[in-house]
């Protein structure tokens, strides 16, 4: 049993994970979890001993200078835990770090040990994959869960993929055989730009979370990052012919595949997001949420972790 000290008891907590390297494209979905760490300035309350996960020659220490006297950072994951103000407060238990080199079972098993203590109700994992999708059209999210009764009640892709994973894929599947509620939200970053960072990315992953979760979360300075990052892309491509013509071409495939989705619930969706953060519109506070229906406890069945090419979700489709 894990002894939490100094964390008070949680309300509703949500635990939202993001670990760099295989699983995050563009650094997408581990900035998202820096994001909401830095806007709700989270407050770390555990660390993982770096040394039971990591191999320090592909994750290397850091030396820093701190008043003259030099320090190390070891490459870990650390928890923190932030309060989502309103009438009706919710927390979210935040998890960062790198994906480790070794004895994954045990990680995401310790990681169980901290949620199951804390009482938390879902685990949301966020994810980046890099797939043939443009950078002009709106990033593709899909969003997975291995139960089908949570797919069902909160409109989400049974997953089906077979194939190699990595950690997303794993924790998911060790929270689904503990019991724990577990989504994962893949964002697709073009493959033809995978360099980080990709704010557009990050950006759509938490849409996405704020939907799910339904909490508003303060997006900053993403969304001006994300315009600025779309024209410079636009910039390089207009410069080689053939990385336009590439691009044009998957625009239209694009197109032509989400035809049928645009005039149906992808704008009613769009819409209500608006009405959202408009002021005076939609629901202005995250207090006056509605909470989310959580099923039963999911079965014991064997998950997959990536969402297939053509799963999809606020009108877009991607593929770990």
């Amino acid at each position: 049993m894990i002894e939490l000290e100094g964390v008070p008891e949680l309300i509703d907590p949500v635990m939202v994970a993001a670990f760099e390297g295989w699983n995050d494209a563009g650094d997408a979905a581990s900035t998202a979890v820096a994001h909401l760490e830095r806007e709700w300035k989270g407050e770390v309350f555990a660390a993982l001993d770096a040394e039971d996960y990591y191999d320090f020659q592909v994750n290397r220490p850091t030396v820093w200078l701190d008043a003259g006297v030099r320090k190390i950072t070891w490459p870990t994951t650390r928890l923190s835990v932030v309060r989502v103000g309103g009438d009706k407060p919710r927390d979210l238990v935040l998890v960062r770090g790198i994906e480790p080199s070794m004895r994954w079972r045990s990680f995401c098993n310790e990681l169980l040990a901290f949620a199951h203590e804390l009482g938390v109700e879902l685990v949301v994992i966020l994810g980046a994959l890099l797939g043939d999708t443009p950078h002009t059209r709106p990033v593709p999210i899909s969003g997975t869960t291995s139960d089908a009764d949570l797919a069902q009640r909160m409109d989400l892709e049974e997953t089906k993929y077979e194939g190699p994973t990595g950690i997303v894929g794993v924790l998911q599947e060790a929270c689904t055989h503990a019991g724990v509620p577990a989504v994962s939200l893949w964002a697709a970053v073009p493959h033809y730009v995978s360099q980080p960072p990709n704010p557009k990315a990050t950006l759509a992953l938490l849409n996405r979370l704020e939907d799910l979760i339904d909490v508003r979360i303060p997006l900053g300075e993403l969304p001006e990052d994300a315009r600025a990052w779309q024209v410079g892309v636009d910039q390089l491509a207009a410069e080689d012919t053939e990385v336009a013509e590439y691009v044009q071409t998957l625009e239209e495939a694009r197109d032509t595949a989400e035809l049928p989705e645009a005039s149906g619930e992808a704008i009613a969706r769009e819409f209500e997001r608006y009405l959202r953060r408009r002021d005076g519109g939609g629901p202005p506070d995250p207090g006056e949420r509605t909470r989310p229906p959580w099923p039963p406890k999911p079965s014991e069945e064997t998950p997959g972790d990536r969402p297939s090419e053509d799963a999809s979700d606020d009108g877009d489709s991607s593929e770990d």
